[in-house]
């Protein structure tokens, strides 16, 4: 638990706990204009190359986690990737464009990298965002969530189990 025995917040001490090698998958979503994606598509988003600054905002985040959210671990990360899926709308149809994140974080330690894999996905698609908005200010964020992680005490998850 994160609380004390009078009820204040604390890091969990995981220091008896034994090393394991964990990871975490992570996705998300940007809803957009089709317009929008094939500006990505071909380099052409006046602030620059789009997937490229969204993935190392992505990485940043990952490597920064324990910074952002208070009562995460700092961990040595192994490993983190952060790839992008561009899936149009099918023709005819009025459905948004959508970039779909998906981030991996790979560590060895005493707690697991879910808290690093979400935040990446989640700053790169803030960054999709930014390096975006002067052409579509309607993007959305949508969908972030653990796919699957393993290591542990608790063992493997994947979404649906």
């Amino acid at each position: 638990t994160h609380l004390d025995e009078r009820g204040a917040a604390r890091m969990v001490d995981v220091g008896a706990k034994p090393d394991t090698s964990r990871v975490a998958v992570a996705q998300g979503r940007v809803l957009m204009r089709a317009e929008t994606m094939a500006l990505i598509a071909r380099g052409q988003v006046p602030k620059g190359d789009t997937l490229a600054v969204a993935r190392v905002a992505g990485i940043t985040a990952a490597k920064q986690t324990s910074a952002l959210i208070p009562l995460c671990h700092n961990l040595l990360l192994t490993h983190v990737s952060v790839d992008f899926e561009l899936k149009e709308p099918e023709q005819g149809q009025d459905a948004p464009a959508v970039v779909e994140i998906r981030a991996e974080v790979h560590t060895t330690g005493k707690t697991g990298a879910e808290m690093e894999a979400l935040p990446a996905v989640s700053v790169a698609a803030l960054t999709i965002y930014d390096m975006c908005k002067a052409a579509d200010k309607g993007m959305r964020l949508t969908d972030i969530r653990l796919l699957r992680k393993s290591g542990g005490k608790s063992g493997d998850w994947e979404i649906g189990d």
